[in-house]
């Protein structure tokens, strides 16, 4: 994100960095995840299930900020985030 001008606490902020897991098999292919995630850390793979669906793949992994908006969405709890070290650069 680029500021237009530098907060006094810039050094302070500290934002985490998340790890998707996908549980392919328990997706229904809603694509509420993809569609909703803020970072664009997600996307419909090519892949198909055992029930006939296509569940999300991660394509930026880095970019995730452990948020937790897809596993709220996620209907079928088939995807999670684990906070992860280190940290995401805004700038």
């Amino acid at each position: 994100m680029k500021y237009w001008r530098e907060p006094l606490d810039l050094k302070d902020i500290r934002v985490p960095r998340g790890e998707i897991h996908v549980l392919v098999e328990r997706c229904k292919g809603c694509g509420w995840c993809v569609e909703f995630c803020p970072r664009d850390v997600l996307e419909v793979s090519d892949e198909i299930n055992s029930k006939g669906y296509h569940p999300p793949r991660v394509v930026r992994q880095e970019a995730c900020v452990s948020c937790g908006l897809c596993e709220l969405l996620c209907p079928e709890f088939s995807i999670y985030v684990v906070e992860t070290e280190g940290e995401v650069t805004l700038l």
